[in-house]
């Protein structure tokens, strides 16, 4: 019998069971998953218990730690113990004390919660003052190991402060504003005192967090500050500032790595460890950044990120910017200095205030040499040689060219008493000044060093060598507008860091060394002019031991030209080029040092040939060829101190022979006469308040050529002076930045063209003039109207003269409505009678509640 075969599986009866093999395969799956899940979560569950538990026992302990420092806090028991470890718990820490705070203030222990929250700024508080008292109670004169320091109490001189003026960013010249300022006697600036720069000006509400404080290098804008810091260290003044913390720009220029400004603040001030900036609104916390133009980060305010976090590193340029613009404690005050060219790198709408140093005024420089000289006697010796020569008295206006005088009259007058003569007359320039001062120098460097050589009194031991390289860095770097060196500088110039120390002991004061708290050194010369000296030195001494030009290297010359007339021509013609005047002082000291009477001083450094004094000749000429063409006032005046120090007055001779003969209002001058007449005017020492072009020549020519005098004058008498609109854009120009209190512009005839242009100056705050006369002018009506627009903006105009003009009834309708502007000042409007004008009736004086109207 045969057995059956079983039937073949159908399709339909295989894919039942593979659905079926799958879905029990799923369902293991899933059961042995649900299973994993419920292990996984019951083993989460009980991690996250012994993680809290964790959790809450360090918390705890913290807050049991932080809770124990605040109680010895608000004892004033020693907490060095509990300030360890605060920069990695400085968030955790602050957050603590809010919390304490919050529950203190919860329980209604107000007063209490409000000593805990002080409590850390005071005891920081306390720990800073003294430091810094130590730190700034004392002024170098000099570099820190070989320089001499005094008492800054003994010592300080109060400076002239003024609020800033609109030509502030100015990139000018820094001599020329020096010598221009001295000339300026302007009655309504606003004096400020240093102690006070953080105070609203008078009559003005407005808060003041951010101040600018502008002046040239050595004007004592870090002086200034150290008076302010010592004075709220000593509790004198400002105390109502919690905190200061100076960060000099040059001490923050290596910074490269990222830090946070708590962690800035920990390491330039390690007394602020374990003090918290809480969420209390009311801090007065003052941030002194000393030195913008020495800053070498971007400064990148628009492309920075906005930044308010005082834990997490960022870059140095990110914390600077959102400081200063508020978003990074925007409580803070904060005081900038700087040279007035690089102002500009803070935008203007993050400044409160600009004031300006403006260093000694006359009676200040004397007061210095008394203070500075022991021996009041010596003192009034040194006073009255320094007052005979008028471009060394000017520049005593910059406090650090003070000591330098100081330093050199005081050495050579102790030297011996016969010299008192002869060294009168020789020190009367700049280049015969700070060559006396090299040469004190190298012989306090040769007595500390080698005092068998060479006595103080002796010949000085010159070392060719380190004056070169000093001189090599002070030139490569001038070309670069750079005053600060690091290390790299210095070897670039064959100095090694070693050997800085070798050449600032040679020259003492000349060259100095900053060590900063975090970045290690930086170096500079102790002013920018002995960095222009040195340059100029470095110059010569190429020329006449190198037979090299140092500006062959330069397209403008050929290395053919090898000689010392093509060196000086090429300086003089660098110098006109520069619109900022950056080579001035360089190019004087480079003249200077040219004559044969200065190079003999030099014996060793440089030589002196029979060329040397044909070269005057020479430059004496290309530099009266230069003034006969078309100069700024700044480029001819500083070519006429070039003439001084080449010992050539002839120009100027010549014009003072026709100012006292009183010819000049007759004569025809050329272009180098112009020139000399503007360096005459200025540079007298009887400042002219009171200038009358008729003692000139009544010409536009005239006015346009004296104008830098007339900027200075607090009156000017333009009237019958043949003068056009020409003269009126002329003065325009200089009425927002000039002393001018009362003008007189009556009997030219300027018509409206000439009032229109005048109207657009009058609009300006700045234009402080108080008194305009434009009588007998061919002024109509249109005239009158563009003043009557201009003075609803004037904020100082007191009185106008319009008498013999034309204005019609509604001309004289718009001046006279002036009276019911509240901005206005103006109280008098003269006016010759007019027949036909139907407002007035018969010559009178009327008075219409605040404007007095005078009919003639």
């Amino acid at each position: 019998m045969m057995r059956s075969v079983s039937p073949t599986p159908s399709c339909a009866s295989m894919r039942s069971d593979i659905s079926k093999y799958s879905e029990q395969s799923q369902s293991r799956r899933k059961e042995s998953e649900g299973m994993k899940n419920l292990a996984e979560k019951k083993k989460f569950h009980e991690d996250l218990v012994n993680i809290f538990r964790e959790l809450e026992n360090r918390v705890i302990t913290f807050m049991k730690h932080e809770l124990e420092r605040f109680k010895k806090l608000l004892r004033n028991d020693n907490i060095k113990y509990y300030d360890k470890g605060v920069d990695d718990n400085y968030d955790a820490r602050e957050g603590a004390l809010n919390i304490a705070l919050h529950f203190l203030r919860k329980m209604n222990q107000i007063d209490l919660a409000d000593s805990l929250e002080k409590c850390p700024i005071e005891l920081c508080q306390q720990k800073l003052k003294s430091n810094l008292k130590k730190k700034y109670k004392r002024v170098l004169q000099g570099i820190s190991q070989q320089g001499k320091s005094e008492l800054l109490e003994k010592i300080y001189t109060d400076l002239f402060i003024t609020e800033g003026r609109g030509d502030v960013f100015s990139s000018e010249n820094e001599i020329s504003c020096i010598e221009k300022a001295t000339r300026t006697q302007d009655t309504e600036e606003k004096p400020i005192e240093c102690n006070s720069i953080f105070q609203p000006l008078p009559g003005e509400e407005k808060a003041i967090r951010l101040v600018l404080t502008n002046g040239v290098a050595g004007i004592g804008k870090s002086i200034s500050v150290q008076k302010f810091i010592l004075d709220w260290a000593n509790g004198v003044e400002n105390q109502e500032i919690e905190l200061i913390f100076p960060l000099p720009f040059r001490e923050l220029n290596l910074k490269k790595e990222k830090y946070s400004l708590m962690e800035i603040l920990h390491q330039f001030f390690p007394e602020t460890k374990g003090m918290m900036f809480t969420k209390r609104k009311d801090y007065k916390v003052l941030f002194i950044f000393d030195g913008l133009d020495e800053c070498r980060h971007p400064l990148q305010f628009k492309k920075n990120e906005i930044w308010s976090d005082l834990t997490t590193p960022t870059s140095m340029d990110v914390l600077l910017t959102n400081l200063i613009k508020g978003n990074l404690l925007p409580n803070a005050l904060i005081w900038i200095t700087s040279r007035p060219a690089a102002a500009n790198h803070i935008p203007p709408e993050c400044i409160d205030l600009v004031s300006e140093v403006r260093g000694f005024n006359d009676e200040q420089k004397e007061e210095y040499f008394r203070k500075k000289i022991e021996d009041q006697m010596l003192a009034e010796r040194v006073i009255k040689l320094i007052k005979e020569s008028r471009s060394l008295y000017i520049m005593c206006h910059i406090p650090i060219f003070c000591w330098i005088c100081a330093t050199v009259f005081e050495t050579i007058l102790l030297e011996t008493e016969s010299s008192r003569a002869s060294k009168q007359q020789i020190l009367n320039t700049l280049t015969q000044m700070y060559l006396h001062f090299l040469i004190f120098q190298t012989k306090r460097k040769t007595e500390k060093y080698d005092d068998e050589k060479s006595s103080c009194c002796g010949s000085p031991q010159w070392d060719e060598k380190g004056t070169r390289a000093l001189g090599q860095l002070a030139f490569d770097n001038l070309l670069d507008n750079n005053l600060i060196f690091c290390d790299s500088d210095l070897t670039d110039c064959g100095i090694s860091v070693e050997d800085a120390f070798v050449y600032s002991g040679m020259c003492t004061q000349i060259f100095k060394e900053d060590s900063g708290i975090l970045f290690g050194t930086a170096f500079s010369f102790v002013h920018l002019s002995i960095q222009e000296f040195m340059a100029a030195l470095y110059a010569h001494i190429c020329m006449s031991k190198d037979n090299r030009n140092v500006f062959a290297d330069e397209d403008t010359c050929s290395e053919k030209e090898t000689n010392m007339t093509d060196l000086l021509k090429n300086a003089v013609d660098k110098a006109l080029n520069s619109n900022s005047g950056q080579l001035d002082l360089f190019l004087r000291f480079l003249l200077g040092l040219s004559l044969e009477s200065n190079q003999k001083l030099l014996p060793g450094l440089l030589t002196y040939s029979e060329r040397t004094s044909q070269s005057k000749e020479e430059i004496v000429k290309h530099i009266k060829d230069k003034l006969k063409e078309n100069l700024s006032a700044e480029r001819s005046i500083n070519l006429f101190y070039c003439l001084n120090e080449l010992n050539d007055k002839s120009l100027v001779d010549d014009i003072q022979n026709q100012l006292k003969s009183g010819s000049l209002s007759c004569t025809k001058l050329s272009p180098a006469q112009w020139s000399a007449l503007v360096f005459v005017l200025q540079t007298s020492e009887k400042v002219i308040e009171d200038f009358d072009l008729k003692k000139f020549q009544r010409s536009d020519e005239c006015l346009k050529r004296l104008l830098p005098v007339v900027k200075t004058a607090t009156k000017a008498r333009l009237d019958n002076c043949c003068l056009t609109q020409e003269s009126c854009l002329a003065i325009a120009k200089i009425l927002s930045s000039s002393s001018l209190k009362e003008l007189d512009l009556s009997g030219n005839a300027i018509k409206d063209i000439g009032v229109e242009i005048l109207a657009c100056e009058l609009q300006n705050p700045q234009c402080k003039l108080e008194t305009l006369r434009l009588s007998k002018g061919s002024i109509t009506g249109e005239g009158y109207a563009l003043l009557a627009s201009a003075l609803r903006r004037n904020l100082h105009l007191k009185e106008l003269d319009m008498g013999g003009n034309d204005p019609g009834d509604s001309g004289v309708k718009l001046l006279t409505g002036l009276q019911k502007d509240s901005i206005c000042k103006l109280d008098t409007v003269r006016f010759y009678f007019i027949s036909h004008c139907d407002i007035f009736f018969k010559p009178s004086i009327r008075t219409c509640s605040r404007v007095t109207i005078c009919l003639f």
